[in-house]
């Protein structure tokens, strides 16, 4: 098994711990139920609207095979050589150069560029971008972010019955009484989302090997996120919601002095040395 898809259970089985753990010092299945179910029924939603909701809120529109006809060449070569579907292409209105690729499966995806992008890149970058989103399309990574968000917003519910409503009134409610309450209320949330910015970028440089793979050449995409990298740091900040931000290529709303641990995606140097070990020559 690679070993970033080893490392996305393992950050799942961990989230899925954290989950049962602060369940159980709340005690009552009645709530556990109650809250895993109001996560399940917001973040699977937005699972299965993905494609619409990501398209709305980053107000990307429809790109025509007249108005883009080399955009729709590469992908379909892409998608050819991987057996995919052709997905639904969009373009963003941001000058800041990215991508990204949403959709439930397959079938039901959608891949878009921002304007930046296309007058950033040549056509063998941009090629090696559109393989990276393609491979989260097809490595079903939207599948795999929703489970980490249900399971995520579970333990913020949770933590917030436990807060305002009480925990366990037995001998087995623990010494901390209402510290250990509010000490909960706190640090789950944010030991969920760390556990989820960890699937993130496990499942970043999974896409990063898998594009690599599909182009059968690491260098165009390299290439491509030195010069994106370089470009956004003079381009202005798309006005997006956070809540979209982990699944363009590169972090649009990232800061230039973010601990790896709060980070959505890898590294720029990390990200460049797996494609060097991979064959990329930059």
């Amino acid at each position: 098994m690679n070993k970033n898809v080893m490392k996305t259970f393992v950050y799942l089985a961990a989230l899925s711990g954290l989950f049962l753990f602060v369940g159980n010092m709340l005690g009552g299945r009645q709530g556990l139920t109650i809250a895993l179910g109001l996560a399940a029924v917001m973040n699977l939603g937005s699972y299965w609207l993905s494609d619409k909701l990501v398209i709305k809120m980053t107000r990307s529109r429809p790109v025509s095979e007249q108005e883009a006809p080399w955009l729709y060449t590469i992908v379909r070569n892409l998608t050819q050589r991987a057996g995919m579907s052709m997905p639904k292409l969009y373009v963003m209105p941001a000058a800041q150069p990215n991508a990204f690729a949403t959709g439930r499966n397959p079938e039901h995806a959608a891949v878009a560029v921002t304007e930046g992008i296309l007058n950033v890149l040549d056509e063998r970058e941009l090629e090696g971008v559109l393989a990276h989103e393609l491979a989260h399309v097809k490595n079903r990574d939207i599948l795999i972010g929703s489970v980490a968000a249900t399971i995520g917003a579970a333990i913020s519910y949770l933590g917030y019955m436990m807060f305002f409503f009480g925990g366990r009134d037995d001998e087995d409610s623990g010494p901390f009484g209402a510290l250990g309450m509010l000490l909960f209320f706190i640090l789950s949330p944010i030991a969920a989302a760390l556990i989820q910015m960890a699937i993130s970028r496990s499942r970043e440089s999974q896409a990063d090997r898998s594009g690599a793979e599909l182009l059968g050449d690491p260098t165009p995409l390299a290439k491509a996120l030195i010069k994106i990298d370089a470009a956004a740091r003079n381009a202005p900040v798309p006005q997006i919601s956070p809540a979209v931000s982990h699944v363009f290529l590169q972090n649009p709303l990232r800061g230039a002095k973010v601990s790896k641990l709060f980070m959505s995606h890898p590294p720029l140097e990390e990200r460049i040395e797996q494609l060097r070990r991979l064959g990329a020559h930059v």
